[in-house]
């Protein structure tokens, strides 16, 4: 049971009531305040305070503030008269627990229109946030759109101008070209104010002396010379013909050999962080594939599959390469990795021909054996059958693969059994 607090103090005016209420003691931060317009409460475990008031107030406008270890209420009055008590005189519990529930309603209800008022308020603020982004975009697109009418309009004129210019020049050019020759072409008749000069040789024509030698005539207008003709030039170029029968079609044939300079200088010009530490003369597909060997010679099958990489990684036609890698793959139990290393070695070992046939049972072998470590015996009896047909007369194949055979047969007999 919570022990009641009796020791408040009340004043009050015509229109306010004060009420203090000691916290003994208590923290700020565990004291839980409820008011309504009818009740108080103010709990401090292990106090409490509550407070049936004696006429409603104005919750709205009455305030509870902390400080010096009190709790202070300033609550106004609905109706400005002086009350006689500050709480109801009438102690009927079931009165107080009706009190009770209705000002848990009020507050739950004021709660509720608190958050549809918050809810509504954000929504508006968001909204009036949007409007106002939308108008400053929509300003700052017309003040864009008005610099380019600006410039557009600017650009016009200026080219504008410059036609008038231009025009006006060609028009100028025209007449000095048309009207302004000299008197003596345009007028024949007229006699020539300018000083005479005397010279060697004169000529008289109809009445006017003529100087060849005047100082100031003007120059004839040139005649300008018709423009050149046009014409084009042919350029061929020397095809490139590889050394193939005529019958033959030679665009696969170029597409591979294309094919094979590429690859051949994403080898030379290969940059790899793996390729930094080793020397100009280690980076050759051939001295790690040695070096490979060696490292699965002494069991050391992660060096080797290191070594391997690289090499591959330098040359991905050399078949050898992904065979031994494969070999390493089964020591190291990576079987999926050994399957796909021998399948790349088959497939780059093509066509089949005598010289290749020991590193294709040898590819079968490991890549069957592979499958039988999965207990996958179908698939590895098919491998080993592939490896005795390129090499019958081997006795230890011909042991493993009746082996294998056996299994699959132990097999399918438990399961007969077991149906």
């Amino acid at each position: 049971m919570p022990l009641i607090v009796k020791d408040y103090t009340w004043t009050q005016t015509e229109s306010m009531v004060y009420i203090n209420v000691p916290l003994k003691g208590a923290k700020a931060g565990k004291v839980d305040i409820f008011s309504t317009d009818e009740y108080l409460k103010v709990n401090f475990p292990p106090f409490l305070f509550e407070a049936f008031l004696f006429e409603p107030v104005h919750d709205d406008k009455s305030t509870a503030k902390i400080g010096s270890g009190v709790v202070i209420f300033t609550l106004q009055k609905k109706t400005e008269r002086m009350w006689d008590h500050i709480m109801m005189t009438n102690n009927d519990k079931e009165n107080q627990r009706a009190i009770r529930e209705k000002a848990l309603l009020k507050f739950q209800e004021k709660l509720a229109a608190e958050s549809v008022s918050n809810a509504k308020k954000k929504q508006d603020e968001r909204k009036y946030g949007l409007e106002t982004m939308m108008k400053l975009e929509e300003e700052e697109r017309a003040k864009i759109k008005k610099m380019k009418d600006d410039e557009l309009e600017k650009a016009t004129n200026e080219l504008e101008a410059w036609k008038l210019k231009q025009k006006k020049k060609e028009e100028d050019d025209q007449y000095k070209q048309q009207y302004q020759r000299p008197n003596e072409l345009n007028q024949p008749n007229a006699i020539d104010s300018s000083p005479v000069h005397k010279s060697p040789v004169e000529f008289k024509a109809k009445g006017v002396l003529k100087n060849i030698n005047q100082p100031n005539s003007k120059k004839k207008l040139m005649d300008l010379p018709a423009p050149r003709s046009t014409g084009n030039i042919i350029i061929k170029f020397t095809p490139r013909v590889f050394p193939t029968a005529l019958r033959e079609s030679r665009v696969p044939e170029e597409e591979e050999w294309m094919k094979k300079q590429a690859e051949a200088r994403s080898a030379v010009h290969a940059d790899l962080a793996e390729l930094k530490d080793l020397k100009e003369e280690e980076r050759n597909p051939c001295w790690l594939k040695e070096k490979g060997d060696k490292f699965f010679a002494t069991g050391n099958y992660l060096a080797a599959v290191n070594a391997y990489n690289l090499a591959v990684q330098l040359n991905r036609k050399m078949p050898a390469l992904f065979s031994n890698r494969a070999a390493c793959h089964l020591k190291l139990r990576n079987l999926h990795k050994a399957i796909e290393d021998s399948s790349r070695a088959l497939e780059l070992l093509t066509p089949p021909v005598s010289d290749n046939a020991a590193a294709r049972a040898r590819a079968h072998v490991r890549r069957g054996t592979a499958f039988c470590e999965l207990e996958l015996y179908t698939e590895g009896l098919q491998e080993y059958q592939a490896a005795l047909k390129i090499d019958p007369g081997n006795e230890a194949l011909l042991a493993d693969t009746h082996r294998i055979r056996q299994i699959i047969q132990g097999s399918e007999t438990c399961i007969d059994d077991e149906k």
